[in-house]
């Protein structure tokens, strides 16, 4: 061989040995990488769920101190404590009431299905309020960095989009709508565009992906227009965007699985827009959702009124009559609802029995009891809305000779009623001192 074949050929085996050497870098950089990607603990997922559900069900009851007072303890069900890994459940089990001779009473709202689960009489007693949270108390600095991109000069004449201050308000630290996008309660990516683009092509773009998640997302765009944020439409165009993904519902708080799927949509997002997107740190928003969820469990209640036969069934026409005559209508769960102003549930009434009430049965169906149902964090002035209800209830028992009972079947004296009262105002203090005002915007959103 030649001195140029010699070196041709040593050259090759050098490149040859180059190029695996490279791969074997490549391969271990790779390695360490999934590495730190996947190094959260994660429990397993049947003997987590069942160590989980014997450390809620062994926890210690709490004794009223008279026959006349119960505690309202709030408790964390099961499947709230699993849905980190399990976050795909269909429905969580509201908070339970005890009370001195009794077992927990299973509080869930009556379904769409018929009332199957219809809520059990309720007792009031005096509430246990929960120390504050600090994990949650640290949840008012947004997740979503301050973005420092002015307003645009509104023309003459026109009045700018007000900026509201604080969690309590209407309005984020940057204008958007608390209803729609809040750095508070959502996970919140920005997406600052070169051009404006149609909200089809913004709402088309990671739709498949995006349907994977069991938390509600909300879309706010900046309208140019109107100089005003609002809820993304397809047929608008918009150069600003906020895309928020809810760190926790009553199914429990944010999964990792989730949180990196809608992560890598909304970079998938901003490659497709040509966007500059920010998105904050994923650590941080698992630990804001569940401290936000754990806070939530303790201040989730629902109080309930029963009226209960002496003998005779109601006669389905008559509760219909009574319940119209008060402003309540039927709606497509099987339940009547009292709304205010704005649409809003104020309290329900549901059929104890399993069946469901409907438009076509009411004619000929009756039954043996009656259950009213205020969802605390859900209503603002709770207290007054209480009373409402509490009248109604005593109206009803009255014309269709019933009783006002306890879960029990006891009959709710004046006295037996008052920690209802106390108790309302001290829960919704409670949410308000978290900036979550009970029948607010972030509140509804986070009890929907």
């Amino acid at each position: 061989m030649s001195e140029l074949q010699l070196g041709l050929v040593g050259l090759g085996a050098i490149a040859v040995v180059g190029v695996l050497a490279y791969n074997k870098w490549q391969e271990h950089k790779h390695r360490k990488l999934a590495e730190q990607m996947l190094a959260h603990g994660h429990p397993d997922v049947l003997l987590g769920q069942r160590q989980d559900a014997e450390s809620l069900s062994s926890a210690p009851s709490v004794v009223a101190e008279d026959e006349h007072e119960q505690r309202l303890v709030p408790m964390m069900s099961a499947e709230r404590a699993s849905s980190a890994v399990r976050q795909e459940s269909s429905a969580r089990i509201e908070p339970k009431f005890l009370d001195d001779d009794s077992s927990p009473v299973d509080c869930h709202e009556p379904s769409a299905a018929g009332v199957e689960n219809a809520p059990a009489p309720i007792v009031s007693v005096e509430p246990i309020l929960a120390e504050p949270d600090d994990a949650f108390t640290a949840l008012p600095e947004p997740l979503m960095p301050p973005v420092s991109a002015p307003e645009p000069a509104p023309e003459s004449g026109a009045e700018p989009m007000s900026r509201a201050n604080g969690i309590g308000s209407s309005n984020g630290d940057d204008g958007v709508p608390a209803i729609l996008v809040s750095p508070v309660i959502d996970y919140v990516a920005s997406f600052e565009l070169v051009e404006s683009v149609s909200g089809d092509q913004i709402l088309r773009s990671q739709r498949e992906l995006l349907a994977r998640l069991a938390k509600p997302i909300g879309w706010a765009g900046y309208n140019d227009r109107t100089w005003e944020w609002e809820r993304v439409v397809e047929e608008g165009s918009y150069r600003r965007l906020r895309v928020g993904l809810l760190l926790a519902d009553r199914r429990g708080p944010l999964g990792e699985a989730d949180l990196l799927t809608f992560h890598g949509a909304m970079q998938n997002l901003a490659e497709e827009l040509m966007a500059v997107a920010d998105l904050p740190p994923r650590d941080a928003a698992l630990n804001a959702a569940i401290a936000l969820d754990h806070f939530c469990a303790n201040v989730d209640i629902q109080v309930g009124l029963n009226v209960i036969s002496q003998g005779p069934v109601f006669p389905g026409t008559k509760i219909r009559a009574l319940a119209e005559a008060a402003g309540m209508v039927l709606d497509s769960s099987g339940r009547f609802v009292r709304c205010d102003d704005d649409g809003h549930v104020l309290y329900t009434l549901a059929n104890q029995e399993s069946a469901g009430f409907s438009a076509e049965s009411m004619k000929t169906m009756s039954t043996h009891g009656l259950v009213f149902i205020l969802d605390v964090p859900c209503v603002s002035h709770g207290d007054r809305v209480f009373a409402q209800m509490l009248d109604l209830a005593r109206r009803m028992a009255d014309t269709l000779r019933g009783f006002l009972v306890d879960d029990n079947r006891r009959q709710l004296t004046e006295a037996m009623l008052d920690p209802f009262r106390r108790q309302i105002g001290q829960y919704q203090s409670q949410l308000a001192a978290k900036g979550l005002p009970a029948g607010g915007p972030l509140t509804l959103r986070l009890f929907s």
